[in-house]
């Protein structure tokens, strides 16, 4: 799996609750079966609690998925746990919309509720 580093700074308003939406429209991985590159725009919702995803790190993080073998369901499930795991967010949902391939599009949502 990913080896990048998701770097956090601390939230400058942890007692306010809002949401931080983040697209990456030029996500892409490789299939795992044929090794074909999958294409896809990875969407991130999070509302933070105390620290925020740097923004240049979670570039890194993503881009690092264009040399792994894994399934859509898989590199959805993958991003939220490591968000949550380096961030700790309030709530936190990632979406993957992946092209078409075969005739068949396919959306993945994952979602964190807090502990």
């Amino acid at each position: 799996m990913s080896k990048q580093i998701l770097e956090t700074f601390p939230n400058q308003y942890p007692g306010r609750e809002y949401q931080v939406d983040i697209e990456c429209p030029e996500f892409t991985s490789l299939c795992p079966k044929t090794g074909q590159p999958d294409f896809g725009t990875i969407r991130i919702r999070y509302v933070p609690d105390q620290h925020i995803i740097e923004l240049k790190a979670l570039k890194f993080y993503l881009f690092s998925y264009r040399s792994q073998g894994i399934f859509y369901e898989s590199v959805v499930n993958k991003i939220l746990d490591d968000l949550v795991a380096a961030s700790r967010p309030i709530r936190c949902e990632v979406i993957g919309d992946f092209t078409v391939r075969g005739g068949i599009s396919t959306s993945v949502r994952a979602v964190y509720e807090g502990d």
